[in-house]
């Protein structure tokens, strides 16, 4: 459905997407994961066709979007970052307008629109001005708006910034369901997000840092290619146990976890380094909570690969 190779794009003397590759499948939801200024956004638009690649070569739906870029646009639903429809409009006219100029007539876009609203739930809501509607309503309505033409490729960058936990999860069943009714037409989802627990719900996801993809994979795959074992600790004052932890044997990187700290440790050094850590922390004076050995997460790996590609 999508296929990347080689892409690059710089702006003047920032690289904002370097060399990156990609292939993604019907059926599959592939996340973008990474960091703000990672290069996720520059991506989508270079997909959608909104930027110019200076390097590779970008296929949608077996369409070359440098060349074909009308037909390959048939066949994406674009949700961006920032809510970019027209507030002054109501639900159901914004959904017309995008229906009518994509070329869909009054007998194609009324029943389709009507089925779309009751998908995403802003049925009861569809005579309200969009500038009137919540955070997660506006997305809806941005999703809604996108799945208007039936579209194979769904491009939705960063859909659940800024909106409460339960419009998230909300939004994330939205997605689930949609990939779910739709496999057996070819349809496919690639969106960005800065949250782990919404790259653990992707089919696949790629770690993207500095405009790179520096790892690719399931996120099992990713999880168990991590490279040591995670002791979790939680003690206080936690800046200064964070030094202390860095100078134990068998410790190989120390990261803070909110209010705990996580320890990257040798695995054949695991008991040791729980008791030491213990030992180390109550004679300096600390309090010491608890520890304990816990499967890395995805924030985990991504920290961690994040270092070594400082390096």
């Amino acid at each position: 459905m999508i296929e990347v190779k080689n892409l690059r794009k710089t702006f003047g003397h920032t690289v904002a997407v370097s060399s990156i590759d990609l292939n993604i499948a019907a059926g599959e939801i592939y996340g973008l994961v990474g960091s703000d200024g990672a290069g996720k956004t520059t991506t989508l638009r270079l997909l959608v066709g909104a930027l110019r690649p200076d390097h590779g070569s970008i296929t949608v739906c077996g369409y070359d979007v440098a060349k074909q870029a009308d037909e390959a646009r048939a066949n994406i639903g674009y949700l961006s970052q920032r809510f970019s429809l027209y507030e002054d409009m109501t639900v159901m006219e914004n959904i017309r307008f995008f229906a009518e100029v994509r070329g869909l007539k009054s007998g194609e876009w009324e029943p389709l629109c009507n089925n779309i609203l009751e998908f995403v739930g802003l049925m009861p809501f569809r005579d309200r001005f969009a500038g009137n509607l919540s955070g997660g309503m506006k997305q809806k309505l941005g999703l809604a708006s996108a799945l208007v033409t039936r579209p194979k490729v769904l491009l939705l960058d960063e859909p659940t910034t800024g909106v409460d936990p339960v419009t998230r999860q909300d939004f994330w069943q939205l997605i689930i369901k949609l990939s779910m009714d739709m496999t057996t037409g070819g349809f496919c989802v690639l969106l960005t997000t800065p949250y782990m627990d919404e790259a653990a719900r992707c089919n696949r996801i790629g770690f993207m840092r500095h405009g790179k993809i520096i790892a690719e994979g399931t996120p099992a795959e990713m999880r168990n290619n991590y490279s040591g074992s995670v002791l979790e600790i939680q003690a206080k004052p936690i800046q200064k146990i964070k030094h202390l932890m860095t100078n134990l044997p068998g410790v190989l990187d120390v990261r803070t976890f909110g209010d705990k700290i996580h320890l990257q440790i040798d695995p054949e050094m695991e008991k040791n380094v729980s008791a030491s850590s213990k030992k180390t922390i109550e004679e300096n004076g600390y309090e010491f909570i608890d520890s304990k050995v816990v499967a890395p997460g995805l924030e985990d790996v991504f920290i961690s690969l994040s270092a070594r590609d400082e390096e």
